[in-house]
């Protein structure tokens, strides 16, 4: 467990002809790449000059050399997930690397070295967006790596791993409800502070892979590959290209391109119906009828009778009934197909405040042997 950070999974982009493109229509792909290449930075110089006007946070700019000893050389007993990107190592950070660097342990993630667009600018939205956020909510980035193809992010290390790996683990006891509340909570205002910073910031990918769990359960959001500025001034909304995770993208995002702040939310609704519920967003292996978790969930909580069949049964009845109930009417609130009905993160991180109980987790991290029969 203690060896497990998160798995990172590539994010679907769902196309649609209905929105706008952000890239130059009409043009083949390999024009389109040259051009686009040519405006991103190719060394730590030209990262820093595109950070300057909005760097809050010092990032490290590392030498390959250097993540080769942070790693053990990449070592393959140290990889913690990985995606359409790479791979994500642990790695530590020893004071002898450099002066004046604390020891501390770290989460590597290596893009491939195929060096495409898409990738170097999900890449580069990272090293923008956490160079210049900063929130207990929120994962740290420590630094950078951009030395000639080599793109990497060295991140602070999450015990825990994801959401994801713990909620739905077959080896792992079941997260408790207060622990559940205190993750839905952790993330709330994660998101909340994105958009009310000075300039909003759209997550655009908010999902259960991509919260990260600190020793005692702390939540913090990581990947910011997709991230997008959202609207300012009387502006409801950017028009983008669709990409997001099947499952946890609002319905008119889908359907239109337009993302806001709303888009986020009905993606939090999903987030903290499957904290609820236990159940993934998607499910195969469920009955056709059950299989996306929405649809399920959400003709049940309209009924307050039924509303209880939602929750996990893993939690055997271990939960306070007024809690799970405001807390499965704040999910079923989040899913209103008409964003502007759906509540602002601000309101839910004051709606999820008095559902917060005692912790219960001071337990330390369990490590599963097997023993060979």
């Amino acid at each position: 467990m203690g060896n497990c950070w998160c798995r990172w999974e590539p994010s679907v982009y769902i196309v649609s002809s209905n929105a706008k493109s952000e890239s130059p229509k009409n043009e083949c792909p390999s024009v389109k790449a040259k051009k686009e290449d040519s405006k991103l930075p190719s060394n730590p110089k030209e990262v820093e000059d595109l950070r300057r006007d909005t760097a809050a946070n010092p990032l490290i700019a590392f030498t390959f050399d250097e993540l080769k000893i942070i790693t053990g050389n990449f070592r393959q007993d140290g990889v913690l997930g990985g995606g359409g990107f790479g791979s994500v190592y642990k790695g530590f950070i020893s004071e002898d690397l450099r002066e004046g660097l604390e020891s501390i342990p770290v989460a590597v993630k290596v893009h491939d070295g195929d060096n495409s667009y898409q990738g170097h600018r999900e890449w580069l939205a990272e090293v923008i967006f956490l160079g210049q956020l900063s929130h207990p909510n929120l994962v740290k980035l420590i630094g950078y790596c951009c030395e000639d193809e080599h793109r990497v992010l060295i991140y602070e290390y999450m015990a825990r791993g994801s959401v994801e790996n713990n909620l739905f683990s077959r080896v792992l006891l079941p997260l408790s409800w207060s622990i559940r509340m205190k993750i839905a909570f952790g993330a709330a205002k994660g998101l909340a502070f994105l958009h009310d910073a000075d300039k909003p910031v759209i997550y655009r990918d908010f999902k259960t892979s991509n919260i990260l769990l600190d020793l005692d359960y702390n939540a913090k959001l990581s990947d910011f590959g997709l991230a997008k500025d959202g609207p300012e001034g009387d502006k409801s909304h950017v028009s983008t290209r669709i990409m997001g995770t099947y499952g946890y993208a609002a319905p008119e995002y889908i359907m239109t391109g337009h993302l806001s702040p709303r888009s986020d939310v009905y993606s939090y609704g999903i987030v903290l119906l499957e904290l609820v519920t236990g159940r993934k967003s998607l499910d195969k292996s469920r009955p056709a009828r059950e299989q996306n978790l929405a649809d399920w969930a959400l003709p049940l909580l309209k009924e307050k009778k039924k509303m209880l069949n939602v929750i996990d049964p893993r939690l055997q009845g271990d939960y306070p009934v007024k809690g799970a109930h405001k807390a499965a009417m704040l999910a079923y609130h989040c899913l209103n197909h008409n964003p502007k009905a759906r509540p602002l993160m601000r309101d839910i991180v004051d709606s999820l405040e008095p559902l917060q109980l005692p912790d219960d987790h001071k337990t330390t991290i369990v490590t599963f042997i097997t023993h060979p029969h």
